[in-house]
C-alpha cells in the first residue's frame, strides 16, 4: 500500500517493485477529501469503547465475583451471541434505528460498534477479575467503602491491563467495521473511513495513488496502539488463566 501511495504513476497494474521518485501528491489528495472519515471513525471507535467497557466491566464483576446461579450459562450464552452473522444484526438494527430516529447518527453507530467488542470484553474481563482475591474486596469493605467503591478503586486499577486489552481490540473492531457502517448510514453526515475508502475507489478507481493513501492512514492508528498497548495486551489475556 505504502510503495503504490507513493509512487508517481496512479495506474496500480504500472507500479514498480520500489518507488523510484517518491511523491506525496496521493497523500495530499488522500487528506483533503478523506481526512473527515478518518476524525469521523476517531470519534465513533473511542465512544465505542467508552460504552463497552462502562457496560462490560461490572457485568464481567458481577459474574465473576457475586456468585450468580447460572452465570456460565450467561457467559456461554455470551460466547455463542459472537456466532451471530453480522449482516442479520445490522438488519435487526436498521429495523429499530429507524423507529428510534438513530440512523445516520454518530451515537447509533457507536451503540453498534460497541457490540462488537461487548461479548469478548464481558468474557475476557470476567476471566480475568476471577483470579481477583475475594478478601481484597472484603477488606475494603471493612474499611468502609460500599460495593460500587470497593469496585471502582479496588477492582478495575487491578484489572488495568485487562480493561486496556478489552478496550483495545473494542477500538479495533469499531475502527475496521464495514458493515454497520454501510447498512446503518444512508447519508454522508456519519461517514468512517472503512465507508470512505469503499466509495472512494467507486468514485476515483482510477487513482489508486489515493486509494493506498488513504488506506495507509487507516492502519497507522491501529499499528500505533498495537505496538504501545502490546505488553498490556500479553499481560491481559493470560492473567485471567492462572488463579
Amino acid at each position: 500500500m505504502l510503495n503504490t501511495a507513493l509512487q508517481p504513476d496512479s495506474g496500480i497494474a504500472a507500479v514498480t517493485w520500489l518507488p523510484t521518485a517518491p511523491r506525496l501528491e496521493s497523500f495530499q489528495t488522500a487528506l483533503e477529501s478523506q481526512g473527515g472519515s478518518l476524525l469521523t471513525s476517531l470519534a465513533v471507535a473511542l465512544g465505542a469503547v467508552a460504552v463497552c467497557l462502562a457496560l462490560a466491566a461490572p457485568a464481567a464483576y458481577g459474574l465473576a465475583q457475586s456468585g450468580l446461579r447460572g452465570g456460565r450459562a450467561v457467559v456461554f450464552t455470551t460466547l455463542i451471541t459472537q456466532m451471530v452473522p453480522g449482516i442479520v444484526i445490522a438488519n435487526a438494527l436498521y429495523s429499530a434505528y429507524a423507529e428510534l430516529g438513530l440512523v445516520n447518527s454518530y451515537l447509533g453507530l457507536i451503540l453498534a460498534d460497541a457490540s462488537l467488542g461487548l461479548p469478548f470484553s464481558v468474557v475476557l474481563l470476567r476471566a480475568f477479575m476471577v483470579s481477583i482475591p475475594g478478601e481484597v474486596v472484603e477488606a475494603a469493605l471493612v474499611d468502609g467503602a460500599n460495593r460500587f467503591t470497593a469496585f471502582v478503586r479496588v477492582v478495575l486499577p487491578m484489572s488495568r491491563n485487562a480493561l486496556i486489552t478489552a478496550g483495545l481490540f473494542t477500538f479495533l473492531f469499531a475502527w475496521s467495521d464495514f458493515m454497520f457502517a454501510l447498512t446503518l448510514n444512508t447519508t454522508d453526515d456519519v461517514k468512517p473511513i472503512t465507508l470512505g475508502i469503499y466509495q472512494f475507489v467507486g468514485a476515483h478507481v482510477s487513482d489508486w495513488g489515493a486509494v493506498m493513501a488513504t488506506a495507509v492512514m487507516s492502519a497507522v492508528p491501529a499499528a500505533i496502539l498495537l505496538v504501545v498497548a502490546q505488553k498490556y495486551i500479553a499481560a491481559g489475556i493470560t492473567g485471567g488463566s492462572v488463579k
